[in-house]
């Protein structure tokens, strides 16, 4: 999945979702986005202590914060509020938001934590070798195999996923943590979903270092 290939094509339905909030400041819509990937964190880990079924609300959370996440820079872009402090919030709290979510579903005992660990140390290398490359003034960048919107999708995919498998289907598996099994070690849903974030993760990481490096002028 590469969503962000597709930016200038939807580019022209995200300025038509951003009809209705043109009153709102964008930093107010970036703060609503990480108020819901907060809350989704919160109601992930707290499955652990009531029902899987809080995975939809959790999943809807999750698209609704991304939906906003896309409407505040459309906003800022109509309404010629566009700013540096714009930008740098919106960007720091994209990494709190992507935080908030994995932390609550590490904790929702649906994920094995040492992978939710190593899924967050993917995503924030990502994000950094993005922003990197502007810092040394080439300009920020979001190719790559796992770029923000990839990864909100395969998240809000898989907790929805998750839900569905933990509904009393009559072939609804009867533990929780044998979903898919390899090496012996059983795997959720969400886990598979983490397991992609690592490893897409990465790639990208390196793949955005590497493009960073070669575009720099060589040492005198």
């Amino acid at each position: 999945m590469v969503l962000e290939e597709y930016r200038a094509k939807v580019e022209p339905y995200v300025a038509r979702m951003a009809r209705p909030f043109l009153g709102w400041s964008p930093n107010a819509l970036s703060w609503l986005a990480f108020g819901l990937a907060l809350a989704a964190g919160v109601v992930a880990a707290l499955v652990r202590f009531t029902t899987p079924w809080l995975f939809l609300g959790v999943a809807l959370l999750i698209f609704l914060s991304g939906v906003f996440d896309v409407l505040d820079g459309a906003v800022a872009r109509a309404t010629s509020r566009t700013s540096a402090r714009g930008d740098l919030l919106d960007h720091v709290l994209d990494r709190y938001s992507d935080l908030a979510i994995l932390i609550g579903i590490a904790l929702s005992t649906y994920a094995i934590p040492e992978v939710a660990l190593l899924a967050i140390v993917s995503l924030l290398l990502t994000s950094y070798m993005g922003t990197q490359a502007q810092a040394v003034g080439l300009g920020r960048l979001y190719s790559g195999l796992l770029t923000r919107a990839d990864r909100l999708v395969v998240l809000a995919v898989a907790v929805f996923l998750e839900f569905d498998w933990s509904l009393p289907w009559p072939s609804a598996p009867t533990e929780p943590w044998s979903r898919f099994h390899l090496a012996g070690i059983g795997f959720t849903v969400i886990d598979v979903a983490l397991v992609y974030f690592i490893l897409a993760g990465q790639w990208t990481a390196i793949a955005r270092a590497i493009r960073t490096y070669r575009a720099l002028p060589p040492a005198a």
